[in-house]
């Protein structure tokens, strides 16, 4: 989720937030560039540590185990 906070703008994963999928950028862009940073910092940091990935909200998280390509048109 990406919102607009005054001056900058707060980009964050719901299912992450307890583990640190929070971040912000003074651009939209530069805020989901950060929180795409976080995000694979915090997986990586859970899977290392034997943790499971959180699943929830189910209708905002998707846990995929195999390797998936995305195209964006």
């Amino acid at each position: 989720m990406v919102e607009p906070d005054e001056d900058a703008w707060h980009a964050y994963c719901p299912a992450l937030l307890n583990q640190g999928g929070s971040t912000w950028g003074v651009t939209r862009e530069e805020a989901l560039a950060q929180l795409r940073e976080a995000i694979q910092l915090v997986v990586e940091s859970l899977v290392a540590h034997g943790e499971s990935i959180p699943d929830q909200p189910a209708d905002q998280v998707q846990v995929i185990t195999e390797p998936k390509v995305a195209i964006t048109v």
